[in-house]
């Protein structure tokens, strides 16, 4: 039997007690066989359910995947201990010490008087932090495990700050359609259909920078959207295989779905 006392309401140490005692031989089974790389989804899978509960505005729901984040947190803390890499506590003053760090116009003498000007001094820090000399080590370190779009956007983001844009959103709809044209060739030649590909994705969403729009909630959105409007076209089919359906008819169908939804 382990040694724990149930409670009514646990701290963040409890937490971080329970989280020990499901590594130990007495513990459970599965939690000791985990390692950091096969609970690495876990930790992605958690943040964007997270990230749905924001969404959906829904206080009780935040809070339980809050809760589901910060176990990730917790469970690689705890392994990392194991190893005897870093603790729990180091972790926090870790995040602690950066925070003072990046934000001088606060906790130092650096003056700031709007959110330009701190986001500013937060990219100053951060290069000096990370030792990052050049622009191309600051767009470097963007994170590759980033979604796509949200890779492009801080990548183009940065290169805008370094002088390194358009000045008018039309220049970046005229490079997107110099893209899209791009990839016609690509597919007509059956060559570099993926770079081109890659190329007009990248183009897409510096136009959705240059708009203010975030390109990844935009795609969201669209998917939404198709999935909608598909159950409209099933309903048309009235139970038939698509398939059964000619093209100008699933066309047909479509532009219908497109009308209701």
């Amino acid at each position: 039997m382990i040694d724990f006392e149930c409670k009514e309401r646990y701290d963040f140490r409890d937490l971080e007690r329970i989280m020990a005692l499901l590594r130990t031989p007495e513990g459970c089974p599965w939690d000791r066989e985990q390692t950091h790389q096969s609970i690495r989804r876990n930790m992605l899978e958690e943040a964007y359910e997270a990230v749905e509960a924001i969404d959906e505005q829904d206080p009780a729901h935040l809070k339980e995947e809050l809760g589901d984040v910060l176990l990730q947190v917790v469970f690689h803390a705890c392994l990392a201990q194991e190893e005897g890499w870093f603790t729990l506590d180091d972790v926090v003053d870790g995040i602690a010490q950066k925070l003072v760090f990046r934000h001088p116009h606060v906790f130092g003498s650096v003056r700031a008087g709007n959110t330009d000007q701190a986001l500013t001094t937060w990219d100053a820090q951060k290069r000096e932090e990370k030792g990052q000399k050049t622009v191309g080590d600051s767009l470097d370190a963007v994170a590759r495990s980033l979604p796509a779009l949200i890779q492009a956007e801080k990548i183009q983001t940065k290169a805008q700050k370094a002088g390194f844009d358009w000045n008018e959103t039309q220049q970046a709809v005229d490079k997107l359609s110099e893209e899209v044209d791009e990839l016609k060739q690509a597919i007509a030649e059956h060559s570099n259909m993926e770079e081109e590909l890659g190329d007009v994705l990248f183009a897409a969403a510096k136009v959705g920078r240059f708009l203010d729009l975030d390109s990844e909630q935009a795609l969201h959105g669209t998917c939404e959207k198709f999935i909608r409007r598909f159950r409209s076209v099933e309903e048309q089919a009235q139970g038939r295989p698509l398939s059964e359906f000619t093209l100008p008819q699933l066309e047909q169908m479509w532009a219908e779905a497109k009308t209701r939804t």
